[in-house]
């Protein structure tokens, strides 16, 4: 079973809808017990990343650091990739998961719209399990402000304002600043191949 975890903050419909579509048993929940149950777990995330606070008062932070040590994977969708950082300059006092060791930006242009919102390309750097299957400019659908640098765990980019991460992948942990459940059958297939993993 998958675990949608409901924060307060995610797109929840949009990807339970996604994953209905491939047939995936997944379930949406704020309930600690069940996720620390769950084969796999998404974060999904729209918002400030403030709203990840909810998730330690919940005690929902605990049950995914539980599934994570168990090594279960665990895919983290737009804020919910940047919560697996160890912060972000957009609430200086919350910490993230901090299982990569980067800290997200802000955006910073004069010329370019802030945030971004809509469709572009993926460059992959590095084969990943997450990204199989989908080549290199293919499109997908954005929608932020704050970005995560490129750093080790980086397997796809973008280019928006510079390059930065589109993808992370590190043995279980995977995250991607675009959504899928938003992205046509470029972003089924990356949920694809996360719930077949």
């Amino acid at each position: 079973m998958i675990a949608i975890i409901d924060y307060k903050a995610g797109n929840l419909a949009s990807v339970k809808k996604a994953l209905d579509h491939l047939q995936v048993e997944a379930v949406v929940t704020d309930d600690p017990r069940l996720a620390s149950r769950a084969d796999k777990v998404i974060l999904p995330g729209v918002g400030h990343f403030a709203a990840t606070k909810e998730l330690s008062r919940t005690g929902l932070c605990e049950a995914i650091r539980e599934r994570i040590a168990a090594e279960k994977p665990f895919l983290g969708i737009c804020v919910g990739m940047q919560w697996m950082l160890a912060g972000s300059s957009e609430a200086p006092d919350v910490s993230g998961l901090g299982a990569i060791r980067a800290n997200c930006e802000r955006f910073q242009s004069n010329d370019l719209k802030v945030p971004h919102v809509g469709w572009n390309q993926i460059a992959k750097v590095r084969d990943s399990r997450l990204l199989a299957g989908i080549d290199s400019g293919s499109f997908v659908y954005y929608s932020h402000s704050y970005y995560v640098p490129m750093n080790a765990e980086t397997v796809a980019t973008s280019e928006y304002c510079g390059t930065y991460s589109a993808a992370l992948e590190n043995d279980h942990l995977f995250g991607v600043q675009f959504h899928p459940e938003k992205s046509g059958q470029v972003g089924l297939r990356v949920l694809k191949n996360f719930c077949d993993l």
